[in-house]
């Protein structure tokens, strides 16, 4: 299945712009249940719900164990990760502002995006850091400065 090439662009799009909303949600969620690791679970818990109804839907479930015969430990990693960003949004997001934090998000995805680009880890294409890399780095990092100052 080939996808059009404006979708590969407005699918992070849209993801990024969704990132404050959820941000938001599962703040408001952690203070009225008056706590953010219940209120991240019940997040968690949603969304795997969709993601096993989806699957089963699309009959995309493995075939059988033999599928996840050569995994290494860091492939089990991407849910622990997960479980980062949306507790620190549910604690840290209504606390310092929708802005801020996603302004450090971002600063921090690209930091990390800049060294997995550079050294082709965790399956990405290699691609060397450049001058115009850190100086948009240090652009993003400014405008974190910035929005903290206001």
């Amino acid at each position: 299945m080939s996808l059009p090439s404006w979708f590969l662009l407005a699918l992070p799009l849209l993801s990024g712009a969704m990132m404050p909303l959820q941000a938001g949600v599962n703040g408001q969620l952690a203070r009225h249940i008056d706590s953010v690791l219940s209120a991240s679970l019940i997040s968690f818990l949603v969304g795997s719900l969709a993601l096993l109804f989806i699957t089963l839907a699309q009959r995309e479930l493995p075939t059988g164990l033999a599928s996840f015969k050569g995994l290494s430990w860091w492939h089990w990693t991407g849910g622990l990760l997960g479980v980062l960003f949306v507790v620190s949004a549910a604690f840290a997001g209504p606390r310092i502002g929708a802005l801020l934090f996603m302004s450090l998000v971002l600063a921090g995805q690209l930091s990390a995006a800049l060294l997995l680009d550079h050294f082709g880890w965790a399956g990405f294409p290699q691609a060397s850091v450049t001058a115009g890399k850190i100086a948009g780095l240090l652009l993003i990092v400014a405008g974190v400065w910035l929005i903290r100052r206001s």
